[in-house]
């Protein structure tokens, strides 16, 4: 077959190719919009949250309500992180399609085993989930089971864009393996390494490379840290192992530093999840920008790495 053969066949195919509807998505926070936009490249996402903005706490503004009431799939963590805004967000929008129970709302918590479920919660011991840790989207094991399923309920709303779908699906699980090797090799020197959090936000992905959080600014889970909690902090015999304070942008940094005066340790503020700078675009990116910053530290401690190695 000639090539001018050949392009018009090409180009008979375009026209004839019915067009596909944009799928419009609501994602409650930056990680999954990403992982929508990795299968499904020219979806309209309307993200509900930023790495500034705590996901527990946010107002259904009527800009939300909006983009929920178009949306095809609503994109969410689930296991009481959104509870406090999601369901009415859910109600104002009177979208029949994202309702609970319905497939146009995904929940990524239900995909996946969570760490420190509870049978039972009351209010003093603070914001606890009873599903357990909501903080998945750093795990490097659970992301691809998220992953292939939210590929599955894309296919089931959209499956005229089955075969691009599964293409992309299949790119993206290629590259997440690779850097999943990239991330274990880097485990190998950090494991051990102990630092202090405030709440849980990193926790799937420290406990994956093997990092000990052995102190947390909050004296329980969700409560701001208090001045006696933070005295009570200083005398806790974990904190000349610390290798460094580690909080997510979306935090205030006044405990921490106040903590690191005292202790003579650095902080760190990063972000918990996806942004617009390039370092930082994509979960990948975000992992991996993470785990270099905590090489950094590690790297300030030879003597412990190598008794390590």
């Amino acid at each position: 077959m000639d090539f001018k053969r050949l392009l018009s066949g090409v180009l008979l195919g375009l026209v004839i190719t019915p067009a596909q509807a944009t799928l419009n998505v609501f994602a409650c926070e930056p990680e999954w919009a990403s992982l929508v936009r990795a299968l499904v490249p020219d979806a309209d996402i309307h993200t509900a949250t930023t790495a500034m903005q705590d996901p527990h706490y946010i107002e259904a503004r009527p800009s939300l309500i909006a983009a929920m009431r178009r949306a095809d799939l609503a994109v969410c963590t689930g296991a009481s992180l959104e509870a406090g805004w999601l369901p009415a967000l859910i109600s104002r929008a009177s979208n029949q399609d994202v309702q609970p129970g319905k497939p146009g709302l995904f929940f990524a918590a239900e995909q996946v085993h969570l760490h420190q479920p509870h049978q039972h919660v009351d209010r003093s011991m603070g914001d606890v989930h009873p599903e357990g840790d909501p903080h998945i989207h750093l795990d490097p094991q659970r992301v691809p089971v998220i992953l292939n399923a939210l590929a599955d309920r894309i296919v089931d709303l959209a499956p005229e864009q089955t075969n691009g779908i599964r293409l992309r699906q299949q790119q993206w699980k290629v590259h997440w393996h690779l850097k999943t090797t990239q991330w274990r090799n880097a485990a190998r020197h950090l494991e051990g390494m102990s630092v202090g959090v405030q709440h849980s936000t990193f926790g799937y992905l420290l406990r994956w490379l093997g990092i000990d959080t052995a102190i947390d600014l909050e004296p329980k889970p969700g409560l701001p840290p208090s001045a006696s909690h933070l005295s009570n902090v200083l005398s806790d015999p974990a904190i000349p192992e610390l290798a460094l304070i580690l909080i997510a942008t979306y935090q205030d940094e006044r405990p921490a530093h106040w903590l690191a005066e005292k202790v003579d340790l650095p902080v760190e503020v990063l972000p918990s999840t996806v942004t617009n700078d390039a370092d930082t675009d994509h979960l990948a990116a975000l992992i991996s920008h993470i785990i270099g910053r905590l090489e950094h530290y590690r790297s300030q401690r030879p003597n412990e790495s190598a008794s390590n190695d």
